[in-house]
């Protein structure tokens, strides 16, 4: 009980660092790109780096639904304390590119539900759900290949990618990129 009350006084303490950090500049930049945040990163980043990893914070933080704390909550998580099914809300959760983006690279990867999720979301009817899945796809490529179905990839990216919308196109040409990179090395070798 005195644990929680103490992450509940501590988020609203980060809460208010980071109404501080905001700039509307920064915000004005970043809202051209989809994100709804002003707080300048390389401060979010010194802010995680004082604060240290703490989950029940970052579950906090995450909870507050805001941009800029999502960002930290990603920066100072334990990545494989999550289940499976608190990250696959996590995702769905995250609307913005950049916190999507965190979200799947920081945590979601160095998760150990990271391979069911990519199966999972690969096949998502929501686009954003599905471009993690193929996020997580280039990164197995690019990893480890040895086991998936790069033929079948391939067909998918070909029948899918050109009217998919930008951000699962991304990550499908991202995924296309890694397998044509791990076909010029294996052929050089």
């Amino acid at each position: 009980m005195a644990e929680t009350a103490l992450t509940e006084k501590l988020a609203a303490e980060v809460l208010t660092q980071l109404a501080e950090l905001a700039d509307p500049k920064t915000r004005a930049v970043n809202e051209k790109h989809g994100d709804d945040h002003g707080v300048n990163l390389g401060k979010l980043r010194a802010l995680a780096k004082r604060l240290k990893t703490q989950q029940e914070l970052a579950r906090r933080l995450w909870a507050t639904d805001d941009s800029a704390a999502r960002l930290l909550a990603t920066l100072i998580c334990r990545p494989k304390s999550f289940e499976r099914d608190e990250l696959d809300a996590m995702v769905r959760e995250a609307r913005t590119p950049k916190v999507h983006d965190w979200l799947v690279n920081y945590v979601v990867k160095k998760n150990p539900h990271a391979e069911g999720l990519r199966l999972a979301w690969s096949a998502d009817p929501d686009p954003v759900v599905a471009s993690a899945g193929w996020a997580l796809t280039a990164e197995r490529v690019r990893k480890k290949p040895e086991g998936l179905d790069l033929a079948g990839l391939l067909d998918a990216i070909e029948a899918e990618m050109k009217d998919a919308p930008d951000r699962l196109q991304w990550a499908m040409n991202e995924c296309l990129g890694h397998i044509g990179i791990g076909f010029l090395i294996a052929s050089a070798a």
